[in-house]
């Protein structure tokens, strides 16, 4: 029976990041997997979906091109076969680029699914192998709910859909996460008739209510939105039967975005005799090792937490260190999550509801990006913003925002975090004339003007201490 330092199972983006550490300490190591390399991000996930996000909103934009003295804006046609061909050759060069450092290795990556036999033994099928330290990195799958997969032939995952050449004259899109309503509206921009389903109104992770009801109210606008569930209840004529509502719509296809689940199912996990919480071994979030067993860690999507690209690649890094090293515990980056929706949604630290269930003393600071100056200017004069800072010390503690540019205000929101700045401290940043990030500023300063002990003056005195 062959033996390793280290057995690293999956190979995604965790997996990836977690092997270039073991590989800076030891060679005696082994990557297992059996399914399409490539990582979910740059096949499934975030890569191809902004492609097609890119296509829809260029084609969108044609709306107010006469505005601005651009005619012929309104003649505009769509070949979509072209734009999902288009979508999977961008998909396809992602994907070889993550591919690309393989050779290098790829005499460590073994084609075969490992199932655990105990604690540091692997059945690999066809022989068995030990590792003193083993890494779970397995990543996830969508969710088809049980009573829907009869109706499979109209349903369509997250993992199928960049495959489809054709899109669907009409579909249903359930789940109104990021990917479902990344999909949906990129879809509707398209020229899909698109009904969108999901339960709550946490649409794209935001949970402050002003906030959430402006966010349903202009989605609304560009496509029906349904926020009390959905139902699939039939077919007729060849088409699915959805109930929302109330109502029963036929739609061509349904497109599934109503989770993931952790593939921890389907490494034996079982066989080590372990404590489960909804089905995951109790693990460390410091060091990602299970509590019961410290020399087997946990990351990326399969631990059913933060399932992004760079928190992924950050556990694999903690957990690769850490497998060929003495065990450190290190510090999370601040959370932040993007929807790529247009405007841009995003969450950044402590969300509202969290603060409010901790009971957290914090002040809000408000901005609407309606008549806002750039907003103004690039024709995109919709969102809100709202920042929280803590009402003692002005420390900013989170944020979420529905916002031209989002994306950009979010990572200066988290780098904020992340140096524990508070908002006077940001105000001393320079801000230029006209950009969006102007609007962070007046959410800034209504958060400010709330704060006792916060400083009026944006301009640090040559006296002043200087900021970290």
């Amino acid at each position: 029976m062959k033996k390793y330092d280290v057995a690293i199972i999956g190979a995604g983006t965790a997996g990836l990041t977690a092997r270039k550490e073991v590989a800076a300490k030891t060679d005696n190591y082994i990557v297992i997997d059996d399914g399409p390399m490539g990582t979910t991000c740059a096949r499934v996930g975030c890569m191809p979906s902004k492609v097609l996000i890119q296509a829809a909103n260029d084609y969108h934009r044609r709306h107010v091109l006469s505005v601005q003295g651009i005619n012929g804006g309104g003649a505009l046609t769509i070949d979509r076969k072209k734009t999902m061909e288009h979508v999977r050759s961008l998909r396809d060069r992602f994907v070889r680029g993550v591919k690309s450092s393989l050779p290098a290795w790829d005499e460590k990556l073994v084609r075969k699914r490992a199932t655990f036999i105990d604690a540091n033994t692997l059945d690999l099928g066809d022989e068995k192998v030990q590792a003193d330290k083993i890494i779970v990195a397995t990543g996830s799958r969508p969710i088809i709910p049980g009573p829907w997969q009869k109706y499979s032939d109209y349903l369509i995952t997250t993992d199928e859909f960049f495959e489809l050449e054709e899109l669907p004259e009409t579909v249903a899109v359930i789940g109104l996460g990021v990917i479902g309503l990344e999909i949906g509206q990129a879809l509707n921009r398209l020229g899909v008739n698109v009904v969108a389903a999901g339960q709550g109104l946490e649409i794209g992770g935001v949970t402050e209510p002003d906030l959430q009801k402006y966010i349903l109210k202009k989605l609304s606008e560009e496509m029906p939105i349904h926020t009390n569930g959905a139902n699939l209840v039939g077919e007729k004529d060849g088409k699915l039967l959805i109930e929302v509502d109330g109502k029963t719509l036929p739609v061509d296809r349904a497109i599934l975005a109503v989770g993931r689940r952790p593939n921890i199912d389907k490494v034996g996990i079982e066989a080590l005799g372990v404590e489960l919480t909804r089905g995951i071994p109790n693990f460390s979030r410091d060091t990602f090792s299970l509590d019961d067993h410290k020399h087997i860690y946990l990351v990326g999507d399969v631990t059913g937490e933060r399932a992004l690209l760079h928190e992924a690649a950050d556990e694999g890094v903690i957990a690769g260190h850490n497998a060929v090293n003495d065990v450190s515990c290190f510090k999370r980056r601040p959370s932040l999550g993007i929807t790529f929706s247009d405007p841009n949604i995003a969450t950044i630290g402590q969300r509202y509801k969290e603060l409010s269930e901790n009971k957290t003393e914090f002040v809000t600071g408000f901005v609407s990006f309606e008549g806002q100056g750039r907003s103004i200017v690039k024709l995109k004069e919709k969102g809100m913003l709202k920042i929280f800072a803590c009402a003692g010390s002005g420390k900013i503690l989170g944020a979420e925002l529905f916002a031209p540019d989002g994306e950009h205000l979010a990572h200066l929101i988290a780098w904020g975090i992340a140096m524990k700045l508070s908002v006077s401290e940001m105000l001393s940043m320079p801000f230029y004339h006209p950009v969006i990030e102007e609007g962070l500023r007046t959410a800034l300063r209504d958060a400010r003007n709330q704060i006792e002990s916060a400083s009026k003056l944006e301009l640090f005195r040559c006296s002043d201490t200087p900021i970290r």
